[in-house]
């Protein structure tokens, strides 16, 4: 019962931590869940991650459904999953309740501004820490920089860019694979 405790409010505090999204809360997945837990190492949270994005839904509900469900079975999937939204409910419910009282207040308006700019910095640290664990080697940097230049020229759905990218990974992996 303890571990269950633990999923539920370790990613309740994530839920109500990170501001922006999933990728603002990488730092602190990373923190919680691999550096003081020991839930999963660096890499597999990477693929959880990589994983959650690539699959319907909310990237933190999805990557803590896998964390849970890794440490403590499905039973530890769906409580990682209610800690992760718990937070967000309540807030959301209570600012539902009052933001057509004050969100015309200049105040307000300058909170979510500079909210805003907050997060496109979170949004790049986690970035930068992503390229350091994936782009590790001339293929996969080739992969990145099709993708990148493909998504920037280009208006075709993700789904595509992620399914040639693992097209890409698997065949330069067998390719090496064949050479040794």
């Amino acid at each position: 019962m303890n571990q269950y405790l633990d999923l539920f409010l370790t990613f309740a505090r994530i839920g109500g931590l990170t501001f922006g999204g999933g990728y603002a809360m990488l730092p602190m997945l990373q923190r919680e869940v691999v550096e003081k837990r020991g839930w999963a190492s660096e890499e597999e949270l990477m693929d959880y991650y990589a994983i959650g994005q690539c699959t319907p839904g909310i990237i933190a509900v999805n990557t803590a459904t896998f964390i849970g469900q890794r440490t403590a079975g499905i039973a530890g999937g769906i409580i990682a999953t209610l800690g992760v939204v718990f937070p967000s409910l309540i807030i959301i419910s209570v600012i539902a309740a009052f933001i057509q009282n004050f969100a015309d207040l200049a105040i307000v308006q300058n909170a979510f501004a500079g909210i805003r700019v907050c997060v496109c910095v979170l949004i790049f640290n986690a970035v930068v820490k992503l390229w350091k664990k994936s782009v590790i080697d001339k293929p996969t940097l080739c992969i990145f920089l099709v993708i990148f230049i493909g998504s920037a020229a280009f208006d075709i759905s993700p789904i595509i860019f992620v399914l040639l990218a693992a097209l890409a990974g698997i065949l330069l992996k067998n390719k090496e694979a064949a050479a040794k």
